[in-house]
């Protein structure tokens, strides 16, 4: 009877604010936090600052990862349209940051078109407009005297239709259509600034478009090599390369596997590492600092503990550990895109920054929680009688 009494007045002690919170715990768990937290303001604010730089780092580099991605996606976008296949020279093609486009490294290869296909030769290499470098296309169907200018690269050239622009000697009509980072202008032009360098896209026959083997059909064709892997290069010296960008297995467009090795480069580099590095260093500035919380308070969470309050003990380093990582992920998702903007303005962009956010902010529950459950674990071994002797 009375081992019952004691449970019954173990289990129905609560602290004070929790006792009178009537089913609102997480709320007396929150003001129990922020007590705590202006208590102790130093330690939350360098805890914050420390989780914060290794956040900004992982963001920024996030940041340029999805830039990339983007561009990437974006230029190979502005090359294809709607074509099916895409025929590249022996030496490929690259993406040339000058110009912010994908460039020819050499002449297109010349093909055989089979009957029922429909081809176009682009021609592709770098020219200067104003002194800034651009992006230069040559197809046969744009008038002579006209200079087709994305509305991309157009803003970056303060260019609107009507103007006069000189292009490798040619006085042309700017015309703005589109959106890429591309002028184009005739073939003829085009050729006497880039020479033969560029490339094909391909078209399938009508009643063909969705078929997987494409690439195959092309290839058997003009014997050239098929792929729908962008990551695979023509061999040097070779006649060239066929890219399928509508077959191939898995669930990935053709612009999307591009764009995931503009990416990859990035997060792969030795500035991947480096995020990785600072975010695990902001793990462990956490965890320290909740070890250090915890040493401080032996003796408060050994009451708590004596007294049935063992679960609430977890609780409330859970919501002071979601505190210091959400202020920690604010200012350094906040810090990281003012250093964007500032320092690299020209490939980071808002939408990026905004990607990078969110992929970085899945992280924080989840180190949250193990911050929270690493010093607890170590303190809820203990018995509430150690406790309570600690000094």
């Amino acid at each position: 009877m009375e081992t019952s009494q004691v449970n019954n007045a173990a289990t129905s002690a609560r602290l004070p604010e929790i006792a009178s919170a009537s089913g609102n715990t997480f709320g007396c768990l929150v003001r129990f936090a922020l007590a705590n937290i202006r208590r102790r303001p130093e330690r939350f604010v360098l805890s914050v600052l420390g989780i914060a730089l290794a956040i900004a780092c992982v963001t920024v580099v996030r940041t340029i990862s999805s830039s990339f991605a983007i561009t990437g996606a974006d230029s190979v976008t502005d090359v294809l349209g709607e074509a099916h296949l895409w025929v590249v020279p022996a030496a490929g093609v690259s993406y040339d940051p000058d110009t912010q486009a994908l460039v020819a490294g050499g002449p297109a290869p010349l093909i055989d078109v089979p009957a029922g296909w429909t081809a176009a030769r682009t021609l592709s290499g770098r020219a200067e407009i104003d002194g800034v470098a651009v992006s230069l296309r040559g197809r046969d169907e744009i008038p002579s005297g006209t200079a087709r200018f994305g509305s991309a690269v157009a803003d970056r050239l303060a260019i609107g239709s009507g103007d006069r622009v000189e292009v490798g000697g040619h006085d042309l009509v700017a015309e703005v259509d589109g959106t890429g980072q591309s002028v184009t202008v005739s073939s003829a032009v085009a050729h006497s600034v880039v020479g033969d360098d560029g490339w094909w896209t391909v078209n399938a026959p009508a009643g063909q478009e969705n078929r997987r083997d494409l690439g195959q059909q092309f290839s058997a064709a003009t014997g050239l090599r098929s792929t729908a892997d962008p990551s695979l290069r023509p061999e040097p010296g070779g006649p060239g390369l066929i890219y399928d960008t509508v077959g191939g297995a898995g669930p990935l467009s053709f612009e999307q596997k591009f764009s995931a090795l503009f990416s990859g480069k990035v997060t792969s580099s030795t500035l991947g590492l480096i995020s990785t590095i600072g975010l695990a260093l902001g793990f462990v500035i956490a965890v320290s600092s909740f070890l250090a919380a915890v040493a401080e308070r032996k003796r408060e969470f050994g009451i708590m503990s004596s007294i049935g309050l063992a679960d609430e003990v977890l609780y409330f380093f859970l919501v002071e550990s979601a505190l210091v990582f959400v202020a920690a992920y604010l200012v350094g998702v906040l810090g990281a895109g003012a250093a964007v903007a500032l320092v690299i303005p020209g490939i980071a962009t808002p939408v990026a920054w905004a990607q990078a956010a969110g992929m970085v902010a899945a992280f924080i529950p989840a180190m949250a929680i193990v911050g929270a459950l690493v010093p607890v674990h170590r303190l809820l071994q203990q018995r509430p009688v150690d406790l309570l002797g600690a000094r």
